[in-house]
């Protein structure tokens, strides 16, 4: 059988993240995964929208149209504009380095620069669960079996921490630390380290997790705290396997509560906890710390939104059945193999 030819666009990744990132830039590995995630993600959409296989994805297949489709695709996902920007800024570092490389494929990153950075609105809308259906949510695995163990505490590690979905992929046994104030070291953006506490009813359910899934580990163990085995062999889980199996309870917990709109999708839990701390009396700076937020400027988003939240209510209140009519103005209050194929050419 004749070897498969390596495709110019696989030939570039494997470079850019084998040769120039880490050596030529001296990129961290966060760095480097951040600029991966783009270019992985946009490969599997071409993929399925050009119907072809993942290792015959090449220049030619990618233009400004379907990239203005996968960025999309990304916002109807639950991503902000911030993220769609930053995607499109990986996307656009790693043409430029093709190019530069191959003065061909000039053209290639002409087409891709057709699509300019989205401007961001100025005041963001949260969306975010009740706590009733976020309970709903976090009991619909059923904890008597084995993977239903290991969903239950997942999703609920998602929310006690409020951990973004690759930070939750990378924990590690040794960053929870147990004892009268257990926490969880998570692994940021930028290689920023924070520590966030965990509540005792998240660390039972990490007991019995722990007892099933690592009975012969210490605490200072290397494996990931989640995992996949696939053909013996195990590996950290992946971003879009929490996806998947958030959609998968997400999609019951939409018919129990036809108020939610979208997908449910793990930055939802994100914004879920920060939303009922804040609700609950817990400050914007330490809502920001727990985050991991840059600036608190970005936290006051969840401000804004528990007063849109206020003012909807005061709106209802005001309705022509009600005493208030009339004496509020409610708009004053508006506020497989494609694993290795990853693997071999710096996706992974």
């Amino acid at each position: 059988m004749a070897k498969k030819k390596i495709s110019e666009f696989y030939q570039m990744t494997q470079s850019f993240f084998r040769v120039y990132l880490p050596s030529q830039r001296n990129s961290s590995e966060h760095t480097i995964r951040a600029y991966q995630k783009p270019i992985d993600q946009l490969a599997e959409f071409v993929a399925e929208r050009r119907n072809v296989c993942l290792w015959d994805v090449d220049f030619p297949l990618i233009d400004s149209t379907i990239l203005s489709e996968f960025l999309d695709s990304l916002e109807g996902f639950g991503n902000s504009i911030a993220t769609r920007n930053q995607r499109l800024k990986g996307i656009r570092a790693f043409y430029s380095y093709a190019a530069m490389m191959r003065p061909v494929l000039m053209n290639y990153r002409a087409e891709i620069y057709k699509i300019p950075f989205k401007k961001e609105t100025s005041e963001q809308v949260v969306d975010y669960l009740s706590e009733d259906a976020t309970k709903a949510l976090l009991g619909m695995p059923d904890a008597g079996t084995k993977k239903g163990l290991r969903d239950q505490f997942l999703l609920i590690f998602l929310y006690d921490s409020a951990a973004r979905v690759q930070e939750t992929a990378d924990v590690k046994l040794k960053d929870i630390h147990t004892g009268k104030t257990p926490v969880v070291v998570l692994h940021g953006k930028g290689d920023k380290l924070r520590t966030v506490p965990l509540m005792e009813k998240t660390m039972e359910h990490f007991e019995l997790y722990r007892k099933v899934f690592h009975p012969d580990e210490g605490i200072y163990s290397d494996r990931p705290l989640f995992y996949t085995k696939r053909s013996g062999s195990e590996n950290c889980i992946s971003e879009s396997a929490i996806r998947k199996m958030l959609g998968r309870y997400g999609g019951a917990v939409k018919k129990a509560f036809p108020e939610i709109e979208g997908s449910i999708h793990p930055h939802l839990l994100r914004h879920s906890r920060a939303m009922h701390l804040y609700q609950h009396g817990m400050d914007l700076t330490l809502i920001s710390q727990w985050l991991g937020h840059a600036n608190l400027e970005t936290t006051l988003i969840y401000a804004h939104a528990d007063t849109e939240h206020k003012r909807e209510a005061i709106a209802r209140a005001s309705q022509s059945d009600s005493p208030l009519a009339g004496k509020l103005n409610a708009d004053r209050y508006t506020v497989t193999d494609e694993d290795v194929l990853k693997r071999l050419y710096g996706l992974k």
